[in-house]
């Protein structure tokens, strides 16, 4: 993919090049979906079953193992369809029981919350709040069968919904055809210092529903932006900002301000609807010669 280089012409502080794949990829990705299930995209287009025979035999089991959390895809609370929820520090000692969904054609190809490509061909699934990625058995309590799946994306954000299986995994529990079926699901350990086993966690006992919103307040009422960087020559600022501009859907503003005798300008992006959002772009334009994005009030 072609990259869009900012030159050399911005004088000494040297902004360097940001790829097309770093920021219309991933911040489109980050501002449309917020790490959220890639359900809500296109609204417009039909989910289905794959059309034609597929050989089952040929769809492989998941094996468990140690996997740090995904880059994308864990903000520590996260906003779809105006609520907030709550990612889980941790995927032990999670156990539920409810209503799984499938997610198939309209979304196979597709970028996941975690940063993967969605295959409906392979035993993955979406969840609201455990980390990514997450291996758990899951159990179709209305037919006893059982299956373990990778969750590598967020979803379903159905009320009444706590799991949205990849159309394979749907096959495998016989539920493919109803649409939805009770199960429980139980989250698997797997230590990174293990020789190779894992184990299921034990059934939580909290009694906590981590799927309720959470109520979520910008710090005190002041607006939320990501400062990507403040620099000594304006035009450096201005430069910078313009192709923000053009592959953000965020505003980009110029600020000045003095400091120690000498005239800075700080590149902003923001509002920031979301604090997962915003530490989305910082961890995007984390770049050496942009300087050390953060978050600011204001």
């Amino acid at each position: 993919m072609k990259g869009i280089f900012i030159h050399n012409q911005l004088g000494k502080e040297r902004v360097g090049k940001v790829r097309v794949d770093k920021t219309r990829g991933l911040l489109a990705f980050a501002f449309m979906t917020l790490l959220a299930s890639c359900s809500s995209l296109m609204p417009e287009e039909q989910d289905a079953a794959p059309k034609g025979q597929f050989e089952w035999a040929k769809v492989k089991p998941i094996k468990p193992k140690y996997e740090p959390r995904s880059r994308y895809g864990n903000p520590s609370s996260y906003e779809q369809d105006g609520k907030t929820y709550r990612v889980l520090a941790s995927a032990e000692n999670y156990k539920q029981r409810g209503i799984a969904s499938w997610y198939g054609t309209k979304f196979h190809g597709r970028r996941t919350s975690s940063g993967e490509s969605y295959d409906m061909f392979k035993l993955t699934a979406a969840h609201k709040t455990l980390p990514l990625p997450t291996y758990a058995k899951v159990t179709n309590l209305e037919n006893g069968k059982q299956i373990t799946v990778k969750i590598n994306d967020r979803g379903p954000f159905k009320k009444g919904r706590i799991i949205d299986l990849s159309y394979a995994a749907a096959h495998k529990l016989g539920m493919a055809k109803q649409g939805t079926a009770r199960v429980e699901v139980e989250t698997l350990t797997f230590s990174p210092n293990s020789s190779g086993r894992f184990s299921a966690s034990a059934a939580s006992s909290s009694g906590v529903d981590e799927s309720q919103p959470l109520d979520y307040e910008i710090s005190q009422g002041k607006s939320r932006y990501v400062q990507v960087g403040a620099y000594s020559v304006h035009k450096t600022a201005q430069k910078l900002a313009k192709v923000l501009d053009r592959e953000i859907r965020l505003p980009v503003k110029i600020t000045s301000i003095k400091r120690n005798g000498k005239r800075l300008y700080r590149v902003r992006i923001g509002p920031v609807p979301t604090e997962s959002l915003a530490h989305e772009l910082i961890s995007t334009l984390s770049i050496d010669e942009l300087g050390t994005p953060k978050v600011v009030y204001e």
